[in-house]
């Protein structure tokens, strides 16, 4: 199998691209914007970006997916919620140690759902928070309730996207596209 120089292969590029696509479709044109506000599900490719290839795949499909978003749509780069965009795919594959050791479907998804919290507290409620109060001028007094409220709406839609998909067999057969073939192995 073919490697890049950061050591991934063509498979990984090809389904980072995919997940990069899926969250601009997702963020960018099915999207209730409303300024400080913004309903959608487009993090959850970052999410399972992340969970299927790993951390740094993941943040980096969510800094490609927010700079490319923002060169769509014509915004100036917000450093903070770049920041915001990379910490969804970065942080939710760190719990995947923890998950592999537990054997309850009910225990995984619940560790799962920690993690996204604890990810969106620290994506959407203080940087992406901080990155509009900073950089786009909102008083974070007048934006904060209606954020909390969006935080409360969008967690449980994360993390029954999320868990749906990522205990679903799309994982095994991401999994086995993504291991080295037979060919591969013994070219190596």
């Amino acid at each position: 199998m073919q490697k890049n120089k950061q050591g991934w292969s063509i498979k990984t590029v090809v389904f980072m691209a995919l997940f990069v696509a899926m969250n601009i479709v997702l963020t960018r044109v099915f999207v209730i914007d409303l300024g400080a506000y913004r309903i959608s599900v487009g993090s959850v490719a970052t999410i399972l970006a992340g969970l299927w290839l790993g951390p740094i795949a993941g943040g980096v499909c969510g800094l490609v997916s927010d700079l490319l978003g923002c060169v769509l749509r014509g915004y100036a780069v917000n450093p903070l919620i770049t920041v915001a965009a990379i910490l969804w795919g970065f942080l939710p594959p760190l719990c995947r140690p923890i998950l592999a050791k537990l054997q309850s479907r009910v225990k995984k998804t619940v560790v799962l759902c920690v993690v996204l919290f604890i990810t969106a507290v620290c994506s959407s409620l203080i940087c992406t928070t901080a990155g509009l109060v900073l950089f786009l001028g909102y008083n974070l007094y007048a934006i904060l309730p209606g954020r909390l409220v969006q935080f409360c709406i969008m967690i449980p839609i994360y993390c029954v996207l999320t868990s749906l998909l990522y205990f679903s067999p799309l994982t095994g057969m991401i999994t086995q596209l993504m291991a080295p073939t037979a060919f591969a192995k013994k070219a190596a």
